[in-house]
């Protein structure tokens, strides 16, 4: 009693802390292509003009993404004036990657969603405003309950937008019905609360022209706002970011830093921001309709896709110039099921490769001493350091992360194997009743 009583008190500041976490705006500081050639400013996606406070920006070069910075416009200063300065300091400009080529090849962005025809408009109108010369977007209504996201489809975008329907609930699900219907020879997915950069799908897709062995790549995801307290801690843990260098993940020349690959596959992106060539994911299968978001396994389905790709001996390409503003979950009740939902589809997605792929266990054993030590560090407590200042800099962790937060995730991470096992039965249970 006296533990439960110390838990719900420790959990009781915790929740204080995060209340006093005051919001951040968002923008953008472009240097231009030299030192001399002035710098831009502007606010993120949905965002008013900066004014003095906190600030979180995206730095970029010539418009291509080198990294963030967060900082304090003073009251009657030039916000472009002291986010320059702030970006400016010796040593530590990050250096943009080379741009691209080839001409990208012809892809299609898959759009899983359901009842949120508000978010699904928003994203929509970024994605045909897309840089790219030959794409198609396919939006997946999955198990919908309203006729609002067709309708929706139907009056705003008609034939610009195909629509289909899913009525078997999850990502997954979704994802692999939108991979049966596609055309293109680059299969990108998004999620329906981002808003795409111009650029996002031709920087995405470009490098499979280059690289004939790529199977998957992935991209930089940002927040579109920082307007709550949850959505502030995340983003000052790092978000859903990968960093600012463009890195090409090969088998058959396994990362010296990565002792865990390919099992680390959180390291390689997120859900958000992928793209697979379409053969590649075909030959693997898609992903494991009994992962994702919709399911009991809550998560995972997008690195199974990720570690399936590798496995069958495909390269995976990050590129930080492949850019979507992600809208955060708001409220402290949904960092709580995210967390739980990250460690559940982490052993989820675990199980799912080892049972889809049984050749894999041997690897998989003889890494996982080092995995459970880095499972414990994703899931400590992280202590706090100060704000980052530089471009390129990320994962600032300016607030504590709860401890109660670590634990839920430790919990799904638990459950997550269960959860997985759970879906598969779903899964044949309704198989069978549509077989009747």
């Amino acid at each position: 009693m006296a533990g439960t009583a110390r838990a719900r008190q420790e959990t009781e500041r915790e929740i204080a802390d995060f209340l006093s976490i005051g919001p951040m705006q968002v923008a953008e500081l472009d240097l231009g292509a030299a030192r001399d050639g002035g710098a831009t400013l502007r606010p993120g996606p949905g965002s008013p003009p900066v004014t003095a406070g906190e600030v979180f920006v995206l730095v970029r070069r010539a418009g291509r993404p080198v990294g963030t910075l967060t900082g304090r416009v003073p009251e009657g200063t030039d916000p472009v004036a002291v986010l320059t300065e702030l970006a400016g300091e010796p040593g530590t400009e990050a250096v943009p990657g080379p741009v691209p080529a080839a001409d990208p090849p012809s892809a299609s962005v898959v759009v899983a969603t359901r009842e949120r025809v508000g978010r699904l408009a928003r994203a929509l109108d970024s994605l045909l405003a897309q840089d790219h010369p030959d794409f198609e977007v396919v939006v997946v209504d999955n198990a919908p309950v309203t006729d609002a996201t067709r309708e929706l489809i139907e009056r705003e975008y008609g034939e610009r937008v195909r629509y289909v329907r899913e009525p078997v609930p999850g990502l997954a699900v979704a994802h692999n019905r939108g991979l049966g219907v596609v055309r293109g020879e680059v299969t990108a997915f998004t999620d329906d609360d981002v808003v795409a950069d111009p650029r996002w799908l031709a920087e995405l897709t470009t490098p499979f022209a280059a690289d004939p062995g790529l199977g998957c790549a992935t991209g930089l995801i940002l927040p579109a706002r920082l307007r709550t307290p949850a959505q502030v801690l995340l983003e000052s843990h790092g978000g859903f970011a990968k960093g600012f260098t463009a890195r090409t993940y090969d088998p058959a020349d396994p990362p010296a830093d990565e002792p865990l690959f390919p099992f680390t596959a959180g390291r390689f992106g997120s859900g958000a921001g992928m793209a697979f060539r379409t053969a590649v994911l075909r030959e693997v299968g898609g992903f494991d309709p009994a992962t994702g978001a919709g399911t009991p396994a809550r998560g995972g389905d997008d690195l199974y896709g990720f570690v399936r790709v590798l496995a069958h001996g495909h390269r995976l390409h990050y590129t930080p110039s492949a850019l979507v503003w992600h809208h955060h979950r708001e409220t402290w009740r949904d960092l709580e099921t995210q967390a739980f939902g990250y460690g559940a589809g982490l052993t989820a997605y675990l199980t799912a490769v080892l049972v889809n792929r049984p050749a894999l266990l041997p690897a998989f054993l003889a890494r996982l001493p080092g995995g459970l030590a880095r499972a414990r560090a994703l899931t400590a407590v992280r202590a706090g350091r100060g704000a980052a200042r530089v471009p390129g800099g990320h994962d600032a962790r300016t607030h504590p992360w709860p401890r109660r937060l670590s634990r839920l995730q430790r919990r799904g991470m638990l459950y997550g194997p269960l959860g997985y096992l759970r879906a598969r039965r779903a899964l044949r249970t309704a198989g069978r009743e549509e077989e009747r």
